[in-house]
């Protein structure tokens, strides 16, 4: 999603952004409206990567057109309010086949945008730099982050929950591999 400085952009996002301009790590988080899980992802994530002091850009896109220049979904965004996540800023873009040049990781929702994305990047897909979302909470089982969008509050909710623990996972990854890095090069310091 592109950001918008519209009334809700807060100081605490000018500092996310700000820091994206130069960051060690670009992730995009692709669904197929990019109304309701990827909004919910890249807020999950910039903030759980923000507090662990990783200097990361997270952003979002849809497989599809339908909601381009859009807001979040509004059950996506009072979620994301309920656990101290602002994603009112976001606004929806598609997904686009330069995307692979521009970001080191792309994180899927569900195995059908897997597809999609091969179809619109054609000779750019990367098979290195995509995964499903769920695979970093349980690898090599493939599981959809199943779309929200036309049910009941509950299941914005559940959603939130699922996408909050695959990208607690993210961090606890990258963490053990800065520990790893510093403890190898105390090593070949010592």
């Amino acid at each position: 999603m592109s950001r918008d400085r519209g009334s809700c952009f807060s100081a605490r996002s000018s500092k996310l952004i700000a820091r994206s301009y130069i960051c060690a790590m670009k992730i995009l988080m692709v669904c197929l409206g990019n109304i309701c899980r990827s909004p919910l992802a890249e807020g999950i994530l910039q903030e759980k990567a923000f507090k662990a002091g990783l200097n990361w850009s997270v952003e979002s896109a849809g497989t599809d057109t339908y909601h381009v220049g859009e807001s979040p979904h509004p059950l996506s965004q009072k979620v994301a309010r309920m656990n101290g996540i602002d994603i009112c800023n976001q606004r929806t873009r598609q997904f686009v086949a330069e995307d692979f040049d521009r970001f080191d990781k792309i994180y899927a929702l569900a195995k059908d945008v897997v597809h999609e994305i091969r179809f619109i990047a054609k000779n750019k897909f990367d098979e290195s730099k995509i995964d499903l979302l769920m695979n970093e909470l349980y690898p090599g089982k493939n599981m959809d982050v199943r779309d929200p969008w036309s049910g009941p509050e509950s299941g914005y909710h559940e959603v939130f929950e699922l996408i909050d623990k695959a990208c607690e996972a993210i961090i606890e990854k990258a963490q053990g591999s800065r520990l790893n890095n510093k403890e190898i090069s105390r090593n070949n310091n010592g």
